[in-house]
């Protein structure tokens, strides 16, 4: 089977998501990014897809080289920040009904997150800018199409 193909996932501050996928390949499961051993690894290259009807890898290090050079934009006023990268990514190592996939997809990860403010000292109500500070809220989302190939 070949095709077009449209995915939709979920981000977050850990190493796993959900997705679904739709166009040659209808179906649904979850994310899990890793290091190129196999172990969870939320800054990992490579993301395990495991689908109902089977499971494939993502090598995602375009994506994530072009997310580590790109600087969020922010508002000081409102302490938020959004950010929007795109780039292509590899599909590949696939079992049950993926067996054998190929392909490739450009993906778009658009994110958005309101960060705290100082309560006290020579810098209160200012935002926080250090990237260990937890921020109030955060969403993403993972979007993007291509074309795939599997038997």
């Amino acid at each position: 089977m070949s095709g077009a193909i449209q995915l939709q996932a979920t981000t977050g501050a850990g190493a796993s998501g959900k997705i679904v996928l739709t166009g040659a390949i209808g179906d649904w499961g979850t994310t899990r990014t890793m290091d190129r051993n196999g172990k969870t690894d939320p800054n990992g290259n490579l993301v395990a897809i495991k689908l109902r009807k089977g499971s494939f890898v993502i090598d995602s290090t375009k994506l994530s080289a072009k997310l580590a050079s790109t600087r969020p934009t922010g508002n000081a006023a409102t302490c938020s920040v959004y950010m929007n990268v795109s780039a292509p990514i590899t599909i590949l190592n696939g079992t049950g009904l993926y067996k054998g996939i190929s392909g490739s997809a450009t993906v778009t990860i658009n994110f958005g997150g309101i960060g705290s403010r100082y309560t006290s000292g020579t810098h209160k109500g200012e935002c926080i800018e250090n990237q260990n500070a937890q921020p109030l809220a955060q969403l993403g989302f993972i979007h993007g199409q291509g074309s795939v190939t599997f038997k």
